[in-house]
């Protein structure tokens, strides 16, 4: 691609996620890193001599005037999106956002109509679109009948640095809703129908954090089609080991689940997205009454690590700009998504059935 028809892209945010994301638009011909915005000078200089040097900048509203992006990459804290995301979109430049959208539903459909209006492009980094192995074990579900029941977990027994980094993610949201957009996502995607009620429990495990805030939650969605979804989040240096790596998918016709062997430990990023392979079950009986099939065992060996699924998205948001795609779709899912966790979260507080309008 030439130099004239490069996508000039700012990135905010140098931490775990922004750095693998700097390093795709630095290894992709389509774009080009005009600066990096970090509060921290030690994290953006560091990744500024990864990437062969950029400059790099304090305060993202200064950057965005200096450098005037073609496009944004916010890589922050969630209580930051709306604010960052608006701004980029109203400085003319295509946005691609790390889960969540935003605090809160309003906020999240403002940002839509808004990129609609200025026609912009807007991706939300729901990381397991891109990802070979989920995008298989969607497409495995779609042939198990309805409804379906979707059982899914990540627990993370985090310690150090990572117990740091979710106590700060706390103090605008909890576990359940932070990582529970991804996997409402995938039941969207399993389901193709509209979630109507979530239910949930929560529980504060741990004094360093909020009152009001708790870091072990779980919540049950039903869905239109009759569908049903659990989800289950846990984050602290008490949460257990066990069992912490749940995805499975049941429907009429079998099931098809993630095989957790080899995860490591549920603090790894590199295990948050891995998978073991695809194991396929089928409920066909013959006639004395044992199965039809025997279960079926999918490799997935050659999966993408974390950096090269964050290629991945990269090329599709970069796609998304230069082929005009129509991204209606992926951004009613997201919304649908923040929606029920949203929900989930206040049925926590109030003990409550939430229905979704």
């Amino acid at each position: 691609m030439s130099k004239k028809n490069t996508i000039k892209v700012l990135v905010v945010g140098c931490g775990h996620m922004g750095t693998s994301h700097a390093k795709a638009y630095h290894q992709l011909s389509g774009f080009e890193i005009v600066g990096l915005v970090s509060r921290s000078p030690q994290s953006r200089n560091t990744l500024s001599e990864l990437i062969g040097g950029r400059s790099t900048f304090s305060d993202y509203g200064s950057a965005l005037k200096i450098t005037q992006p073609d496009a944004v990459s916010v890589n922050t804290y969630p209580d930051t999106h709306y604010e960052y995301v608006k701004m980029a979109l109203m400085a003319g430049a295509h946005v691609f956002v790390e889960k969540p959208l935003a605090l809160t539903v309003e906020e999240a459909e403002e940002l839509v109509s808004l990129a609609a209006k200025l026609n912009k492009k807007l991706v939300v980094g729901y990381i397991l679109r891109v990802h070979p192995a989920w995008t298989k074990f969607i497409d495995i579900a779609h042939t198990l009948g309805k409804p379906l029941v979707m059982r899914m977990n990540l627990n993370q027994q985090s310690s150090g640095p990572q117990w740091y980094t979710h106590q700060q993610l706390m103090k605008s949201m909890s576990p359940i809703v932070d990582c529970g957009v991804h996997y409402v996502d995938v039941m969207c995607l399993m389901t193709r129908s509209r979630p109507v009620s979530v239910s949930a429990i929560g529980a504060r495990l741990s004094n360093e954090i909020d009152d009001e805030m708790y870091n072990y939650g779980q919540f049950q969605v039903r869905f239109e089609d009759g569908s049903v979804g659990w989800y289950e989040a846990g984050w602290g240096p008490m949460m257990s080991e066990t069992a912490f790596f749940v995805k499975d998918v049941i429907g009429p016709e079998g099931c098809v689940s993630i095989i957790d062997e080899n995860k490591g430990a549920s603090d790894d990023v590199e295990g948050h997205t891995k998978t073991g392979g695809l194991k396929i079950h089928y409920s066909a009986l013959t006639k004395n009454g044992g199965f039809e099939k025997e279960d079926k065992l999918v490799s997935t060996e050659d999966e993408p690590d974390h950096d090269g699924l964050c290629f991945l998205e990269q090329q599709y948001f970069l796609n998304s700009i230069l082929q005009d795609v129509d991204l209606s779709a992926h951004l009613r899912d997201a919304v649908y998504s923040l929606r029920v966790v949203l929900a989930a979260d206040t049925s926590v507080k109030t003990g409550k059935t939430v229905l979704l309008t």
